[in-house]
């Protein structure tokens, strides 16, 4: 039984003849009734009863008529939510953030996509980089904003802006020159992300640098948000790690001082996404949306967006 029988059977029950049927589906009458004979031989019993005048339901014809409709029914359904996906009439568009997006003017991403798209659902989820491309990976989200490194197994990585990690500490000697990786072993840190330890793409940065020197990140205190630590830091318990964008922000109490890395050290942002499988339609628009605002961003503070 095919989609096309079940087709043909409606029309011809609508039009109580093979040759209505074939003018309703612009095809020729032997092919209507060829396709009918298939139907009936395939079923085992004769769905019209044929008269001079008129083709009529059987009782058989009669039962399966609702589910002929239900069918064809359900495959235009079918058909019209893949094309709500396509023209954005529908679907929903998955992407990962990290959990400081607002630092890079990505806090109404959801109210700019809804604005223009009103019928596409979202789902938005803000986490360490380090779980982004995993959730990536395995499918749970179609792309994502990470911090770069990522373990790159299976994502298709671009990169988009960059921002200066800088070193904070309420001793304003410690700041008077940049902090390189010798000193930086001596002091006591606090850093935020305890969750995901030095699996987090900025401190594995810096805790490579510790490894050429024959050294390890080993923090004093770890806590969870970049506020806990900015404020522990701020109270001279140890000294921490900040982005510029966080200092442009006015995300830093009064009594921290920020200095340079000897050896500058960055945050690279990046879109990531499964390795060549191609976004949804909604979500590709709302990667497009958040590359428009992180271009936006990087221009208002006059720096340029590096070559990929």
């Amino acid at each position: 039984m095919t989609l096309q029988q079940l087709r043909y059977f409606l029309a011809t029950a609508r039009h109580g003849s093979f040759a209505g049927a074939a003018d309703e589906l612009l095809l020729k009458q032997p092919s209507v009734a060829e396709q009918i004979r298939r139907l009936e031989a395939e079923l085992g019993v004769p769905l019209f009863a044929r008269t001079k005048r008129r083709l009529t339901l059987t009782a058989a014809g009669d039962a399966l008529r609702p589910y002929a409709e239900q069918a064809l029914a359900t495959c235009r359904d079918g058909a019209d939510a893949v094309r709500a996906h396509r023209t954005l009439r529908g679907g929903v568009a998955s992407f990962g953030l990290p959990r400081n997006a607002e630092l890079y003017a990505l806090t109404d991403l959801a109210a700019e996509m809804h604005a223009r798209h009103p019928l596409v659902g979202m789902r938005l989820i803000g986490q360490n980089s380090a779980e982004v491309a995993e959730a990536i990976r395995g499918g749970a989200l179609e792309a994502g904003l990470v911090v770069l490194p990522v373990d790159d197994e299976g994502l298709d990585i671009e990169p988009v802006i960059r921002d200066e990690v800088l070193y904070a500490t309420a001793d304003a000697g410690r700041a008077a020159t940049p902090m390189t990786t010798d000193r930086l072993l001596e002091q006591p840190l606090v850093l935020y992300d305890a969750h995901y330890g030095n699996a987090d793409p900025t401190r594995r940065q810096l805790n490579e640098r510790l490894q050429q020197h024959g050294g390890r990140l080993e923090p004093h205190i770890e806590v969870e948000y970049l506020a806990g630590a900015l404020r522990l830091a701020a109270q001279g318990v140890g000294d921490t790690i900040v982005a510029r964008a966080a200092l442009d922000a006015g995300y830093l109490p009064e009594d921290l001082h920020t200095t340079p890395f000897a050896e500058p050290l960055y945050d690279t942002l990046a879109v990531a996404k499964q390795r060549n499988l191609p976004l949804s339609p909604a979500t590709r628009e709302l990667v497009s949306i958040a590359l428009e605002r992180l271009a936006a961003f990087d221009r208002a503070r006059n720096r340029t967006i590096p070559t990929v």
